[in-house]
């Protein structure tokens, strides 16, 4: 007796546990759900690879993943697809282009030396360049304000002139889109007339931004080199100072600052392993070069394949459409048991109502990422719960049939049913272990419920169904056996 209401206290105590965890841990929602942004990624050979392998890919991922956690997207997930994709989710983001334009460059940055007798061509470029950003920006603005265009507002065919005359042409249809171009091609041909050198992102220990003194809304990049970084930069900086040569930062091909070294420099260069680029950005262009220099170059380049956005009202939409079909099958479940197996059927109702909220408990703890195939195997697992209970009911029944006492019976019926209830499960957990691991994306996260699901269906089948049904046991009103079987199925003993 005291051993039964040690059980029962266990359960009850587990009961309030886990309604607490429930209430205070609130289940964290997968894109389907919540509503959110989804990328998909292809990574490109490049060079002399030609096929991608597992280990390029996974160093592809390591640096998205660093970029990815930089942005500050609250449980983004990133997930490998195949042999050369990837698929990040971004639950709760609406608009994914910031995070598209941040992941899919190559963020490969070097630090350059102006090439000799360049400096006029240089200059005319720097000139045109501040020339289409300005007039990029005020038309941005413009279009911002829906003000219309203005009388002394600068016209973009005053640059066609300038634009033959280095060779750059743009293909867009906006004016807006033809400015972004021009820019864009500007600082290509701006870094085709700076030399490479053996200084690149790979020397750098770290990232930061800071803003601007007396300058609104105008924001630098920190830089710090590691100890051979720091040598090769006051090397490049000592080679070029006191020249009317530059140095120039290019970030994938695009110069973005180029920086006259002043004579003082003549001498040792700019040491300290410490620069900083002034290119004119904004807080979130700067916020954007920091994340991208942090997470560090892409070994090979990326190209997003598809860009898919599932809106809040879609995803309250499957959370309501779920619950309808999760309360659906534990109420048809419910009925079904207390019309086939009556009392001990209305003790698999409570245990299941337990299951349920030890599920819960458990994806709160974990967490688990709930999505749709997760809600599936919640509802599939619901099935495989109550497979045990049948199991073990049925075995009574076949007891009470042969004349057996009603706890004999009771008591023989779960120890009958014990070997089968494991084997099933165990089984399940295998197949549920190798869609896991081998399985990617939604089938993990169909898997991972599915698993916890029969896990805990062996706990309440096997402790909390037959502490539950002891105790019911206990009063005289309930302790017999036509609540377990109709009259007629019962040996004449029981008359």
């Amino acid at each position: 007796m005291a051993r039964q209401q040690g059980w029962f206290a266990l359960i009850l105590a587990l009961a309030i546990a886990a309604g607490s965890v429930c209430a205070n841990f609130p289940l964290e929602l997968g894109l389907d759900l919540r509503g959110g942004s989804q990328l998909t990624l292809e990574v490109q050979p490049a060079g002399e690879i030609t096929r991608v392998k597992s280990e390029q890919l996974e160093a592809v991922k390591a640096v998205l993943d660093r970029r990815v956690n930089g942005l500050g997207v609250a449980e983004s997930t990133l997930q490998t697809i195949g042999d050369d994709q990837l698929v990040l989710q971004l639950p709760g983001e609406q608009d994914p282009s910031r995070a598209a334009k941040v992941l899919g460059e190559t963020a490969l940055l070097e630090f350059r030396a102006q090439k000799p007798g360049t400096e006029e061509e240089v200059r005319n470029l720097q000139r045109l360049r501040r020339q289409v950003e300005s007039i990029l920006k005020l038309k941005q603005e413009r279009a911002k304000s829906g003000e219309s265009r203005a009388e002394d507002e600068p016209d973009i065919e005053q640059l066609a002139e300038e634009q033959k005359a280095y060779g750059l042409q743009s293909s867009a249809g906006s004016e807006i889109e033809q400015l972004e171009q021009l820019e864009e091609q500007a600082s290509i041909k701006i870094a085709e007339l700076f030399k490479p050198t053996s200084l690149t992102g790979k020397d750098l220990v770290t990232a930061g931004r800071n803003q601007q003194q007396n300058v609104a809304d105008s924001w630098e990049v920190t830089l710090s080199f590691n100890r051979e970084g720091a040598d090769k930069f006051a090397e490049l900086t000592q080679s070029i100072a006191g020249t009317s040569r530059l140095l120039g930062i290019v970030l994938d091909g695009r110069s973005i600052s180029e920086a006259s070294v002043g004579d003082q420099f003549r001498a040792a260069g700019i040491t300290g392993g410490a620069a900083t680029i002034s290119g004119n950005f904004n807080a979130e262009e700067a916020r954007d070069l920091e994340v991208q220099l942090r997470g560090g170059s892409l070994p090979l380049p990326v190209e997003i394949l598809e860009v898919r956005t599932i809106g809040p009202t879609l995803g309250a939409e499957n959370i309501r459409r779920s619950l309808i079909a999760a309360l659906s099958g534990l109420a048809l479940v419910a009925i079904f048991m207390v019309f086939t197996y009556r009392l001990p059927g209305l003790v698999a109702v409570m245990a299941l109502s337990l299951y349920a909220l030890f599920n819960l408990a458990v994806y709160s703890l974990i967490p688990v990422i709930l999505t749709l195939p997760g809600i599936a195997g919640f509802i599939l697992s619901i099935g495989m719960a109550v497979d045990a209970n049948v199991l073990i009911f049925e075995r009574v029944k076949d007891e009470l049939r042969r004349g057996n006492t009603l706890i004999r019976s009771i008591e023989t019926g779960f120890s009958e049913a014990l070997s089968s209830i494991v084997d099933g499960h165990l089984t399940t957990l295998i197949s549920c272990a190798a869609l896991f691991f081998l399985g990617t994306g939604l089938v993990k996260g169909f898997a991972a419920t599915l698993g916890i699901g029969v896990l805990l269906s062996l706990f309440t089948a096997l402790s909390c169904t037959r502490t539950l049904l002891r105790f019911l046991m206990g009063y005289q009103a309930l302790r017999r056996p036509t609540n377990f079987l109709p009259a007629k199925q019962l040996p004449s003993s029981f008359a």
